[in-house]
């Protein structure tokens, strides 16, 4: 048996023995809450006092910091700097408690929850809650955890379907909601309506009235950088995908499409294109438009011209830059393709020339074609000696075009877009009162459906007439208005004028978006 001696005790008398010191826990609080409202800023306040007082009256504890997020949610910890930075902290070593007042504040997302749950207890980092009483170190912990972060993410999606079905109401009743914070050319009044910004609202202008009269969106952009106007967001830097948005947000006509964008998930935020998942709601004359209906269909329509991919004789198909007043313009007389612009350099002679794309890309041509290679001022002399022509002859032009506006009228549908209307509005009605009843209304959508296409041909026929009556009208103003011929190429004249230029062996045909067509032998 081993020899063991017992070393007794000695009593230790006065203050003449340091007792062993132990290091303090370092403990950090974590606060949030939901919203930025009166009440909600009132009980963000409270727990941050609550928590400064509870840990210094711990004489074992030591203030690590007071971490608090104010007025954002739980569902995701993306956008909560004050959780992030308060896990960094962890990490680095610097707090060995969290406390908080309840698993919803920490976290509403139950994979979120558990994620930092389990990385802080890696570290030997507990995390306590206070309302459930549950220490993450404890052996059942855990399971509680789990448990109760899951009904803490039934409860936020409970409210997230809340949310979203009094989206839902607001849109049925029309109220359109927009962040104006960011709607380059409205803000808000008093009342949360839409009204606009004049100084905005010309910004708004430019970019339809310089997009209908040529300009890429590339061009437009660089434009008002260049002028030192502000976006939207007030930034200083445009993209073209910035111009191509203001280019086709019906609210500046005055309408507005509801619920464009539908949420998939409601932890995530994600949202996507609404192609059908959820009904839209289409609301007409909302608030005061910048631009008139009829511009903003003309640029549509543009839109609709410029992204056209041009289709060859031989089906292939191409996409051409509208950069230039010519480009898409010019046509060849022998194949049907359309001529691209080339830089020549013909030892040391640079010219810039159109050729047809059948001898530029031979191999991909449907035929060996020879048509002849233009140079650009030859276009150019073309143009302005089809302008002339009309000048020079204006009564016989004049009578020509009365003859087409004639029979734009007679070529009108008998369905307008009123009628139509008219009948989309009864079935509107009869599908809400079927929907209320729960009775059957897939025949009355089908017929929706069918009539929304046939209302929007309707009024793209309507569009086209009234297009084709605007063109006769600004020739019939550009004769009315020029006293003497045209002695020097005008780019915008052509952009706004003429609509094709299909190159001949010994002559060219001018076709004017008015209907007119005028041979120029060259």
């Amino acid at each position: 048996m081993a020899n063991v001696t017992i070393i007794p005790a000695r009593r230790q008398v006065g203050n003449n023995v340091k007792q062993a010191e132990q290091p303090k826990l370092r403990i950090a609080a974590y606060c949030r809450v939901s919203t930025d409202s009166d009440e909600q800023e009132t009980s963000y306040e409270t727990q941050v006092s609550h928590y400064t007082e509870y840990i210094k009256s711990h004489s074992e504890w030591e203030l690590a910091g007071i971490f608090a997020d104010d007025g954002i949610s739980g569902t995701n910890t993306k956008k909560r700097d004050e959780f992030n930075r308060m896990i960094d902290e962890c990490m680095a070593g610097n707090i060995d408690m969290i406390i908080t007042k309840s698993i919803s504040r920490f976290a509403r997302n139950t994979l979120d929850c558990l994620k930092y749950i389990r990385l802080l207890k890696d570290k030997n980092i507990a995390v306590w809650f206070e309302k459930e009483s549950i220490n993450t170190m404890d052996s059942k912990g855990e399971v509680l955890i789990t448990i109760m972060a899951s009904l803490a993410q039934q409860e936020s999606q409970s409210l997230s379907q809340n949310v979203k079905l009094g989206l839902q109401y607001r849109y049925q009743q029309g109220k359109v909601q927009v962040n104006h914070n960011h709607f380059l050319g409205y803000t808000k009044d008093s009342d949360g309506h839409l009204v606009i910004d004049p100084e905005q609202a010309e910004v708004v202008k430019r970019i339809y009235r310089e997009y209908l009269e040529g300009l890429s969106m590339k061009k437009i952009a660089e434009g008002l950088e260049q002028d030192g106007i502000l976006t939207g967001a007030g930034k200083t830097k445009w993209y073209d995908s910035t111009i191509n948005k203001i280019l086709r947000n019906e609210k500046y006509m005055g309408d507005a499409l509801l619920q464009k964008t539908v949420t998939t998930d409601f932890l995530t935020k994600k949202r996507v294109r609404n192609s059908g998942a959820l009904p839209q709601y289409y609301v007409e004359d909302d608030h005061e438009a910048i631009i008139p209906k009829e511009i903003f269909m003309q640029v549509q329509a543009e839109l609709v011209r410029r992204r056209k991919v041009h289709t060859g004789p031989n089906g292939q198909k191409r996409i051409y830059s509208g950069n230039n007043c010519f480009s898409q313009m010019v046509v060849c007389g022998e194949c049907g393709e359309l001529y691209r612009r080339v830089h020549w350099n013909n030892h040391g002679c640079k010219s810039i020339v159109w050729r047809c794309i059948s001898r530029l890309e031979p191999s991909r041509a449907a035929m060996n074609c020879i048509s002849r290679t233009v140079k650009e001022d030859l276009l150019q002399e073309v143009t302005v000696k089809a302008f002339n022509r009309i000048l020079t002859d204006s009564d016989g032009f004049l009578r020509q075009m009365q003859e087409n506006i004639a029979k734009a009228i007679m070529a009108a549908d008998t369905m307008s877009p009123d009628g139509i209307q008219a009948r989309l509005d009864e079935l509107q009605k009869e599908l809400i009162r079927k929907a209320n009843s729960k009775q059957d209304y897939d025949a009355i959508a089908d017929e929706i459906f069918t009539l929304r296409g046939q209302k929007s041909q309707a009024e793209a026929d309507t569009r086209s007439r009234e297009e084709t009556r605007k063109r006769i009208a600004e020739l019939q103003d550009f004769i009315g208005s020029q006293q003497s011929e045209i002695t020097e190429f005008d780019e915008s004249l052509v952009r706004k004028l003429i609509q094709q230029i299909t190159v001949y062996d010994d002559h060219f045909t001018v076709r004017f978006k008015s209907g007119l067509e005028i041979d120029i032998n060259e």
